[in-house]
């Protein structure tokens, strides 16, 4: 199973047979679902062009004096009358035409911020939405409309065979009239004709329902949070909600929701690829303030006042010049693609012979009978019969509702998934999950709760359990005043989060899990944060990356004077470190047994699961330059940050094992914090391996091939080294390998995975694009749901595949043979269009929905270079095409004695009970076929509404076309005994199922196992069964 990285190749020559098989009656309805590469390089074009045009902009106002844009003297009645004092156009080319003068003349930021009746520190006041939405435009971008349920009717009628029947049946109908009058001689044309149309209108219901299904799929896709201040509250709002005059908090990895200027910020790096096509990245500050929306955080921090939204954006306008592109074709499709194009030309093949074989017998007749040279209406009527046969057989051999049941099963899967917290971005990524024998998983957040507090903390030489607000009390009575200050300071200066007023006027904590975790110690330590940011002036920050595994910061502090703040990686911020604050709350040198003494703290506190940091800081004078100092540290205290195990991840993990699925836990954390964590998820066995990332950094690819089969714990790892990992468990093992991450950093390895997942509360925006799955909720359990729904739909697939091949090669037998050797076919076109829908739209319904049992995590997983078809499945169809074909041709040639048939109908009698026969054999296959190998076929069958659903259509419509439709589908009514035993005859199937599953299959699997994946022996007691 290739996902996503199916070579273009493989998809080129699917599309190339898709587009020349005329046969393929699901032609015009097949491409909605493969992407056209015209359209797609036509829309790259576009991009490149307007990056090209973006670029000649970007130089013209780089190295040209370019005069201020004119501003219209008068404002707008509707502008002036809502309070602002700028329209939305020249507000938004001041961004869009990086306008300096223009910003200049409006006294820059804060004159554009009065201008728009908006507040830097405060923001917007919400009883000003809807005015600024009717001025300045919503945050959204112009859609391609919906299609209509009658443009899906028009593609199912532009079907090339079906066109062909109806040609058919409106000639039936001219030669019927002639012939025998009304209203007899309309009866098999308009028969064809209702069957077509019923075919056509539940295709059309089908495929509605999906796209309806997709487009609200894809709204989820496009929601962001962003994080704004408004009415003096921070706050998290739909990026759609954003409104001119919004002040937008940016981090790493954030997405530029809208066009805007800077405020304020600290090292603010911007990526501007997705306009420009360069990957320099551009650093914003207040003499280049212009920041774009579509464009990515790539370092640091900021404040942002947004002036353009939606269309009027530069983004908005590229996004006007294209169309959405749908998903490329899953691995699935494009191999079932290929095997519904073989077996559609031994259709078409059946077909010109079965047609050849009907007109020779007829003209054979003729002879015998002399009556070569006389031919009526009635010949040609018999003849146009023969054609619909014919035609109706390539519509009922072409098993198109292969590829097309897969998008059904996938939607359905998505869905679902929806619902358990998991968004799926790509279709593929659904069939692929379910082949995954290996998922490296982040651990904070993922396998913990990420919501962290300090449980321990070790200063001034001792160590305090903190279990409540009392507790911490306690400790700061403990120490002296001077080291409460420090840290105070430490923390509440040294972060990236904030302490900000929420809409219920209460206190809330914002940003990094383990930056809160410190805030809410220091505020319940009595600490405030906003004092201490008023009274200390930041001068330079260095955010925390997963590289430097550090933060620091550096301000000058009111009483004058200059100090450095640094937290981080004990095993880092120690060795800048040459002083220490001892038990007396002195600062003295750092000895060799401190250091010793702190280590220990470190493995203790990494023991009980718990993440350290260690905080430090450093005293300097004014004259010091503004670099941030990088040893001569004072240690001031090692934090003991507590993240509990999510519950239900240790029967996950144990879950994953039983179904041949290795989990790798990849952290930043130490190795023994990692290995604690690891132990307690059950992830660490006895024999397993954790290692640390320089270690693995430092490894050859044989190194890496003998340590993979024993690898489950990587700490200290950086993003470098989950992307190494990835690629060489992909390209060494050949391992199908699905990924977390959260980080911007953890970009490559999720677009290097078979399968990403990105985290929907931690992660940024830069992962999530490179995610196939975005996990809603952080929680590991949501990944196992789609490990799965992945199995559940790549099984429920070869169940409809194994259905449906066994209805192909029954439906194309008996009418060939019977028209060698009878001259007649007894499936009629009407017959053959009905038994179409039960195996196409109904079958896929009812098979590819089935949901996951837990029995499917209990069997290892599809190899890559494994079969779709199994000998489990031949065996299957093999054995049931026999025993159908065996009872169908016996009752062709042998019926009417058999079963007391006589009387003037007694062949259309005989007709209608093989064709209800053969249609109660569907029914009971469809049954069989939920379970390919177990012999309980009935397990569930009443929670699965929709099978029982569809089988009671099924039923209901085959009494109802054979009693009451005689005239237009060819049948007669049947007496209840011969109901009885085409129902007994169809119910037989069922223990020939039986006993076929009893029959092993001796296949060798592609790793060499020598077991099949689906092969399971006998069972021993009622729970196998």
């Amino acid at each position: 199973m290739e996902g996503k990285h199916t070579p273009e190749e493989v998809r080129q020559r699917f599309r190339d047979v898709v587009h020349s098989a005329w046969f393929f009656r699901c032609g015009r309805r097949m491409k909605r679902y493969i992407p056209n590469p015209e359209e797609k390089k036509k829309a790259q074009e576009t991009i490149r062009a307007f990056k090209q045009a973006f670029l000649v902009q970007k130089a013209a106002i780089k190295f040209t004096n370019l005069a201020p844009l004119p501003y219209p003297k008068e404002l707008d009645e509707s502008v002036r009358k809502a309070g602002f004092g700028i329209d939305s156009g020249h507000l938004a080319s001041i961004v869009s035409k990086h306008d300096l003068h223009t910003l200049d003349n409006f006294g820059s930021v804060h004159g554009i911020c009065n201008s728009i009746s908006s507040s830097q520190k405060d923001g917007i006041k919400t009883s000003t939405l809807s005015n600024r939405q009717n001025i300045y435009g919503y945050n959204r971008y112009t859609e391609k409309p919906s299609r209509s349920f009658w443009s899906f009717v028009w593609d199912a009628l532009h079907d090339l065979t079906l066109i062909i029947l109806i040609i058919c049946a409106v000639v039936s109908l001219v030669v019927g009239y002639f012939t025998e009058g009304l209203p007899n001689g309309l009866f098999d044309g308009l028969g064809i004709i209702i069957s077509i149309l019923l075919v056509v209108v539940v295709t059309a219901v089908s495929d509605y329902k999906q796209s309806l299904q997709f487009k609200e799929l894809d709204k989820e896709k496009k929601k962001i949070l962003v994080q704004v201040t408004r009415d003096r509250c921070r706050q998290k709002i739909s990026i759609f909600d954003l409104v001119v005059g919004d002040v937008v908090h940016l981090s790493i990895g954030d997405q530029v929701p809208a066009d805007g200027l800077y405020i304020s910020g600290y090292s603010l790096s911007i990526d501007e690829s997705s306009l420009t096509g360069e990957s320099d990245p551009i650093d914003i500050s207040k003499e280049k303030p212009f920041l774009l929306s579509g464009t990515k955080v790539q370092d640091g921090s900021g404040k942002m006042l947004v002036t353009a939204v939606g269309m009027k954006t530069e983004w908005g306008k590229l996004m006007e010049t294209l169309s959405e592109e749908g998903d490329d074709e899953t691995p699935l499709q494009v191999k079932l693609n290929g095997v519904a194009t073989i077996i559609g030309k031994i259709g078409l093949l059946f077909s010109i012979l079965t047609f050849i074989i009907l007109l020779g017998r007829y003209i054979l007749q003729k002879i015998g009978d002399d009556e070569l040279m006389n031919w009526s209406l009635e010949d040609a009527k018999i003849i146009l019969d023969y054609f619909s046969t014919a035609v109706t057989i390539i519509v009922v051999a072409v098993p198109e509702g292969l590829p097309l049941a897969v998008t059904l099963s996938l939607a359905f899967a998505m869905k679902k998934l929806m619902d358990d917290k998991a968004l799926v971005r790509h279709l593929s990524s659904c069939e692929t999950m379910g082949s995954s024998n290996c998922i490296c998983t982040d651990k904070t957040g993922t396998l913990t709760t990420n919501h962290m507090i300090v449980s321990k903390i070790w200063t001034c030489e001792k160590s305090k359990v903190l279990r409540n607000k009392e507790s911490v009390s306690e400790f700061k009575s403990s120490v002296s005043e001077n080291v409460v200050d420090a840290l105070l300071q430490c923390i509440f200066l040294n972060s990236g989060s904030e302490v900000v007023i929420g809409k219920d006027g209460g206190r809330n904590v914002l940003g990094n899990p383990t930056e809160c975790a410190l805030l809410e110690f220091g505020l319940d330590a009595g600490g405030d944060f906003d004092a201490h940011r008023n009274d200390c002036t930041i001068k330079k920050v260095e955010p925390f990356n997963s590289i430097k595994k550090k933060m620091s910061v550096l301000v000058s502090l009111p009483g004058g004077g200059m100090r450095a703040f640094c937290k981080g990686a004990p095993e880092i911020i120690l060795q800048m470190c040459d002083k220490i604050v001892d038990g007396n709350g002195n600062t003295v040198p750092l000895t060799k047994k401190q250091i010793n003494d702190a280590t220990n703290i470190i493995d203790t506190f990494s023991n009980e699961a718990l993440r350290t940091l260690l905080v430090a800081f450093k005293d300097m004078d004014k004259t010091t330059n503004d670099n941030i100092p990088t040893n001569g540290y004072t240690l001031l205290a090692v934090f003991g940050i507590k993240d509990p195990v999510r519950p239900g991840v240790k029967e996950a993990v144990e879950a994953c094992r039983d179904a041949g699925i290795t989990v790798r836990m990849v952290t930043g954390d130490n190795i023994n914090t990692a290995r604690a964590i690891a132990k307690e998820c059950g992830i660490l066995t006895e024999d397993g391996v954790a290692i640390e990332g320089k270690n693995f950094r430092d490894m050859d690819s044989q190194e890496m091939k003998n340590l993979f089969p024993k690898l489950q714990v990587m700490a200290r790892s950086l993003p470098l080294d989950k992307n190494t990992l990835v690629k060489n468990l992909r390209g060494l093992t050949n391992d199908v390998v699905a990924v977390t991450g959260d980080g911007t950093n953890d970009a490559p390895a999720l677009h290097e995975s078979d399968i990403g997942f990105a985290m929907g509360i931690s992660g940024t925006e830069v992962a999530k694009e490179n995610a196939d799955v975005i996990v809603m909720d952080d929680n590991f359990s949501t990944i196992i749901n789609v490990v799965k729904w992945g199995r559940a739909v790549y099984t429920n697939i070869q169940k409809f595949v194994q259905f449906q091949l066994t209805v192909n090669v029954v439906a194309l037998m008996v009418n060939f043979f019977s028209a060698v050797i009878t001259g007649e076919a007894p499936l009629t076109a009407v017959q053959l269009l009905w038994v179409n829908m039960i195996m196409d739209t109904l079958g896929a319904l009812a098979l590819a929905t089935e949901p996951p049992n837990d029995e499917i995590m209990k069997r290892p997983p599809v190899g890559r270079s494994e079969n779709f078809i199994t000998m489990i499945m031949w065996r299957n169809v093999i054995g049931q095409s026999i025993y159908q074909l065996v009872v169908l041709g016996v009752l062709l040639f042998d019926g009417e004695k058999l079963f007391n048939i006589n009387g003037e109908k007694a062949e259309n009698t005989l007709n209608t009970f093989i064709f209800n026969t053969f249609v109660f054999c569907q029914v009971f296959n469809e049954i069989n076929s939920r379970e390919m190998e177990k012999l309980n076929v009935f397990r569930g069958i009443f929670s699965n509404w929709i099978f029982l659903a569809i089988m009671g259509v099924t039923i209901i419509f085959q009494i109802i076309i054979v009693e009451f439709l005689g005239t237009f589908a060819s049948t007669v009514p049947l007496s209840w005994n011969l109901w009885i035993y085409s129902i007994v005859i169809g119910f037989l199937g069922m223990p020939i199922s039986l006993i076929l599953k009893s029959i092993p299959v001796n296949c060798l699997k592609p790793n060499g196992s020598g077991k099949n994946d689906d092969y399971q022996p006998l069972p021993s007691g009622p729970d196998g069964v």
